[in-house]
């Protein structure tokens, strides 16, 4: 288990970087107050309790407690627990910079100037990062790029394995699924419908797939659809992405988007993300 205590300085993106753990399948709670991370600790130590993963958001809105978290520190690493500390930090200018475009007042200044409870905080957190085994400085970063980064300690080549790809047929008489990502529409193939003696089956049937594959449009189609989504897939990944639905239409879901979709997915399965396909209206 990796227990992550997620700190730093008030503007320099902790709330980001949680949601961002939280995605890639951490535990997260923000704000706990320090008085309870011993207890927090012993919780994860319970085998009944299924946590893999735990991130802790503990900052200077803590107050007093903050003085504490110190020795809670040690207690915790006395009942056998390895935490880490990520500390996100950022330039004076630019913290000033976004609390003003925010308009939100400072943790430690809310009956002075920014600056002032910028510069105390800095202060009290100095034993923080110090102590922290990993820091982020994000004044220059954009959120893709401190995704990259919180990637890059936290999950490594675990990303890829995270991706999660849906192949979804469908017929368009039905309505395009309203969380596909991509829709492509193979309607262009000719329709199998038409033969009476195939009307009756799907493109989970062996003749229908010899139906709709013995036309070079289709083999076409196919490989300039996995091109495609072998250079599509690592850039949503790189931009934060962690699922892509796909669409594949006809006119009814029954016959040539689901040979398609049976036969993307085939393809799809050669990458290195977790791949899985549904048929929405075969069975109308």
């Amino acid at each position: 288990m990796r227990f992550v205590i997620v700190t730093g300085m008030s503007g320099a993106g902790k709330s980001s970087a949680l949601k961002m753990l939280e995605d890639i399948g951490y535990f997260c709670v923000d704000n706990l107050p320090v008085e309870l991370l011993d207890k927090f600790a012993q919780i994860t130590l319970d085998k009944t309790v299924k946590i893999q993963n735990v991130a802790l958001g503990i900052d200077i809105r803590s107050g007093e407690g903050i003085k504490e978290l110190e020795d809670k520190l040690d207690e915790i690493q006395k009942m056998g627990i390895s935490f880490e500390i990520l500390f996100l930090n950022a330039s004076n200018r630019i913290l000033l910079k976004r609390y003003k475009e925010t308009r939100r007042n400072h943790p430690l200044s809310r009956d002075g100037r920014v600056e002032d409870g910028i510069a105390k905080e800095r202060e009290e957190m100095k034993f923080l990062l110090e102590k922290a085994t990993y820091v982020i400085d994000t004044s220059q970063l954009l959120i893709r790029e401190l995704k990259e980064e919180i990637d890059r300690i936290y999950v490594g080549g675990e990303v890829n394995e995270r991706f999660q790809i849906a192949v979804v047929s469908f017929g368009f008489k039905f309505g395009i699924p309203a969380d596909v990502d991509l829709v492509f529409d193979v309607r262009f193939l000719p329709n199998p419908f038409y033969d009476l003696s195939l009307r009756p089956l799907t493109g989970n049937d062996k003749p229908i797939q010899d139906f709709v594959m013995k036309y070079d449009e289709a083999s076409q189609f196919l490989e300039k659809l996995y091109d495609m989504m072998e250079f599509l897939i690592p850039n949503y990944i790189r931009e934060g992405k962690y699922n892509l639905v796909i669409g594949i239409g006809c006119t009814g879901g029954k016959h040539r988007s689901v040979t398609i979709a049976n036969a993307l997915a085939e393809e799809l399965k050669k990458l290195p993300y977790s791949v899985k396909v549904e048929h929405r209206d075969i069975t109308r």
